[in-house]
């Protein structure tokens, strides 16, 4: 499979329950995706088995595993993602400075894996923060979890499209921002109710907004892999990161 024209800066959410129907998403999008992000559930259902064999047909593999446990262990999980292959690995900046270092450190074993802080989780607001005893709004949240990341060495962060442009005059041009919560307008997935279903992100946006922000990468989800013609979806924020 030769992925090598593909915009290795949209990521392909393979959000399924059964490798399956990961696996059929995979053959339908061919060479028109060059990366894919696996997250939990499908890791739990599939096993790494099917990281390696992404990685081994020539695609990058974004492990959201928002690891948030002794440093340690977190160290201990970021190198499984690098011998694995995985070129992104996330780790839960709200656990602090230590979990976010020993992930760099562990990370530095494997040259290709990055490693991201995820800021604040696209579904909360400033009431779910309220709840668990943070006053900030998810903004200010964001940009404060960014700067301990920075600290840390992280490669990058994640946060919504909504936070792009403050996280890059931040951050600078160097690192990456990562950005889910990213909708295509337009574009009704099946089972969705509207168009630019947001799937339960709080704070969505538009793949262009998200990229003419300042984003290095978006997360796309159901909008590509529930839509009509999946191939058509993704071929369209490829070829139109300019429109509105």
């Amino acid at each position: 499979m030769d992925t090598t024209t593909a915009d290795r800066r949209i990521i392909v959410a393979l959000d399924f329950a059964d490798r399956p129907d990961a696996e059929a998403l995979v053959a339908r999008l061919g060479d028109a995706c060059g990366s894919y992000k696996v997250g939990l559930e499908l890791l739990t259902a599939a096993g790494p088995d099917l990281v390696r064999e992404l990685v081994g047909r020539g695609h990058e593999v974004f492990l959201d595993l928002k690891l948030f446990e002794i440093p340690n262990s977190v160290a201990g999980a970021v190198r499984a993602a690098g011998a694995l292959g995985a070129s992104m690995v996330t780790v839960h900046s709200m656990g602090g400075t230590g979990i976010m270092t020993a992930a760099v450190e562990a990370a530095r074993e494997f040259p290709g894996l990055r490693v991201l802080a995820l800021t604040v989780v696209t579904s909360m607001t400033g009431s779910d923060l309220a709840d668990i005893g943070i006053g900030a709004d998810p903004d200010e949240q964001v940009l404060r979890l960014a700067r301990l990341a920075a600290e840390a060495g992280c490669d990058g962060v994640i946060a919504s499209p909504r936070e792009a442009g403050p996280l890059r005059a931040l951050l600078g041009r160097d690192p990456l921002i990562v950005t889910p919560g990213v909708t295509l307008a337009g574009v009704t997935p099946a089972g969705g109710d509207s168009d630019g279903d947001t799937g339960g992100h709080a704070r969505a946006g538009s793949p262009w907004a998200a990229f003419g922000a300042g984003a290095s990468h978006i997360v796309v989800g159901r909008s590509v892999t529930r839509a009509p013609d999946p191939v058509a979806a993704l071929r369209r924020i490829a070829s139109d990161r300019g429109g509105r």
